[in-house]
């Protein structure tokens, strides 16, 4: 499900409407400021060239968003041509550092914000809250580079086993026996997980502490909680070493696996390969988080799903944002920026560029009605 650059630019164009409501609501949003605000009449065809919005806005963070976060640039910024926005992907613990910081204006992230960095957040926030919202939906691939094996199943505790060092070779015996009639070579397994602070790492964690049965005694972390092993920074960084590297495995997101094989996934009785659909049957049967406040909108993976076809070894990936900016100018950038990422247009583009799983409607309208309270 790939678009060339010129695709994703007609799909763009495609997608006009919806923008157009976007810059009007973020034209009409400046809450009597007068500390310059750029907002004002906008086109309504949706092209930009008589868009009000201007300026720069600056993101970081998820290395998994990075496929979806250039499709959804391309877009953004052809649709209002008087706008630049830049993405570093430095992994999602950095992204929402810098966040905190005040380095950037909004963070993508694997992990929705912990607590304590929600309250960190108010001061850069103008004293008020940061939230979370659902942007981006993803399998993770258990992706292995192993000669002579294309097709692998694992069960849960498998992969718990395999990661946590207690499987150590390809022909152990309870891989195996998630394989009948596979030959497997007795080559020495290397796990390869991510150096840095990922919200990948607390996801595929998460899944391993609530599906592998007892197998995986550590929690849901977004550092790598076994000291050792072999390791590597980002998701370009893990797929890297796993093309190089014979008997290897690791997780990362599908998107950026490329020609590397991917178990499939023991969910109930059946084994589940990866794919946006059984990302999005997770994504229906998982509830928010409910002990966050209403705005910040967080959903609990349900990892033990047993729904046909689910695959729940998933991320849902965050756009971070504070409800105040210094000015109403950043203000509405910011808001009309995630209008646009979290409509059923830009979805669309995220799913054709990344395979992604789109958010539900249900999402979309909380997501939605935080995003509006966005004010300068």
């Amino acid at each position: 499900m790939k678009l060339s650059l010129h695709g994703r630019a007609g799909a763009a164009l495609a997608l006009t409407g919806v923008l157009a409501l976007t810059l009007a609501a973020c034209g009409t949003d400046d809450n009597g400021s007068g500390n310059g605000s750029t907002s004002g009449s906008t086109s309504t065809d949706g092209s930009g060239g008589g868009s009000a919005l201007s300026g720069e806005l600056n993101g970081a963070g998820s290395t998994a968003q990075q496929k979806a976060m250039d499709a959804w640039r391309a877009a953004f910024q052809q649709a209002n041509s008087g706008v630049t926005v830049n993405y570093d992907g430095t992994g999602s613990g950095a992204g929402r550092t810098s966040f905190i910081s005040g380095a950037v204006d909004w963070a993508g992230s694997d992990s929705a914000m912990k607590p304590e960095e929600l309250t960190q957040a108010q001061a850069r926030c103008q004293n008020t809250e940061a939230f979370d919202v659902p942007v981006y939906v993803s399998p993770i691939a258990v992706t292995f580079n192993l000669k002579g094996v294309k097709d692998l199943n694992l069960a849960p505790a498998t992969v718990a086993k395999i990661f946590d060092g207690k499987i150590t070779t390809w022909n152990d015996a309870a891989i195996a026996a998630d394989n009948p009639g596979v030959t497997l070579p007795s080559t020495t397994i290397t796990p390869v997980h991510r150096s840095d602070d990922s919200g990948t790492t607390n996801n595929f964690t998460d899944f391993l502490s609530q599906a592998a049965g007892g197998a995986w005694s550590y929690p849901a972390s977004q550092t790598w909680p076994i000291k050792g092993g072999e390791s590597a920074q980002g998701t370009s960084g893990v797929v890297q070493t796993v093309q190089s590297g014979e008997g290897t495995i690791a997780y990362a997101d599908l998107s950026a696996v490329g020609t590397l094989s991917a178990a499939k996934i023991k969910v109930g009785d059946a084994w589940v390969a990866p794919s946006a659909d059984g990302a999005a049957k997770v994504l229906d049967d998982s509830p928010l988080d409910t002990s966050r406040s209403a705005d910040d909108v967080v959903v609990k993976v349900n990892r033990t799903t047993t729904a046909a076809g689910a695959y729940p070894v998933i991320l849902v990936s965050y756009a971070i944002a504070c409800q105040k900016y210094d000015s109403a100018a950043k203000a509405d950038l910011v808001k009309g920026l995630l209008t646009y990422i979290v409509s059923a247009d830009a979805q669309t583009a995220a799913a054709s560029a990344a395979g992604s799983a789109p958010i539900t409607d249900d999402l979309r309208t909380k997501a939605l009605a935080a995003i509006n309270k966005i004010a300068g």
